[in-house]
């Protein structure tokens, strides 16, 4: 009996680091809202049944029974259901990867599933299934489920994908923290970091940590910190000066955080420091 053995190539290197975060199951109903919005993640959507609309920034694209659509992260959107045949669709949330269509300048695609529909739903149809039921190893199973999909996807259409640490937010977090070390003093929110980096606040937060190790207004207290230090211990300005001259927005605000990352006060600190045969207090007192 003839006997065809297919050898596998198990490179370690071949696995997808993408991350499934939630799978979502909906179908329209009247009183649902349509809100633009974003997500610091990609999102996968197979459109199960009905027909409607897809708001993808300034554009409206017709989507119905079979269609697939990619949005990658920090991309407004929002879906709006044709009210005689309402959307239903399932949707998944997906961490850590960006794809890329074409002519590499979009930021989404969608596409008609045709005669693979049976394939893609399959998929789509047992992660929902996995995180439904919860049953041992679900989260292995929906993770394994998740790189099949993905693999699918990039064999039907012309995509291909980079992992997030090498895409814009790592480029844009760098510069936020530039900015924060060059503009300490000035009033800085989250806010003001997301419109300067046009990052959702959200996933900016999540970025930054991820790449710097704390959220980027921990940093700016940190930075802060360490410049008022400096002037605690090189010039006679009072503390009230001190915080005002740190971008600190009030003295209070300002001692609780000096105790919290030097454990002890702007007072004790300055004292240390101009004791006679004495350097300044090193160790986490210079977190």
């Amino acid at each position: 009996m003839p006997i065809t053995r297919y050898p596998l190539n198990n490179d370690e290197n071949n696995s997808i680091s993408a991350r499934l975060l939630y799978v979502t199951y909906s179908k329209f109903e009247n009183d649902w809202p349509s809100l633009v919005h974003t997500h610091y993640f990609t999102e996968l959507c197979y459109i199960k049944g009905g027909q409607g609309i897809y708001l993808i920034e300034d554009s409206r694209y017709p989507v119905r029974r079979d269609d697939f659509i990619i949005i990658n992260a920090n991309v407004a959107h929002t879906e709006m259901s044709d009210g005689d045949s309402p959307l239903e669709y399932i949707i998944l949330g997906v961490e850590g990867i960006s794809f890329t269509f074409g002519g590499g300048s979009r930021d989404h695609i969608i596409f008609n599933c045709g005669k693979d529909h049976a394939d893609f739903l399959f998929y789509m149809n047992a992660l929902l299934e996995e995180m439904e039921n919860k049953s041992r190893d679900y989260e292995l199973v929906c993770q394994n489920l998740l790189e099949v999909l993905i693999v699918k996807l990039l064999r039907r259409s012309n995509l291909s994908f980079e992992y997030e640490t090498s895409v814009k937010s790592s480029r844009e977090c760098l510069k936020l923290k530039q900015y924060i070390e060059a503009n300490y003093t000035q009033d800085i929110t989250l806010d003001t970091l997301a419109e300067i980096s046009h990052l959702n606040k959200f996933y900016l937060v999540h970025a930054f940590t991820r790449y710097f190790g704390c959220s980027p207004m921990n940093y700016l207290c940190e930075v802060r910190i360490k410049a008022s230090k400096e002037l605690l211990a090189s010039t006679d300005y009072s503390i009230t000066e001190v915080a005002q001259s740190s971008g600190f927005s009030s003295q209070s605000y300002f001692a609780q955080c000096f105790r919290k990352y030097c454990r002890m006060t702007a007072s004790a600190y300055r004292k240390s420091c101009r004791a006679e045969g004495k350097e300044p207090p090193a160790g986490g007192e210079d977190a």
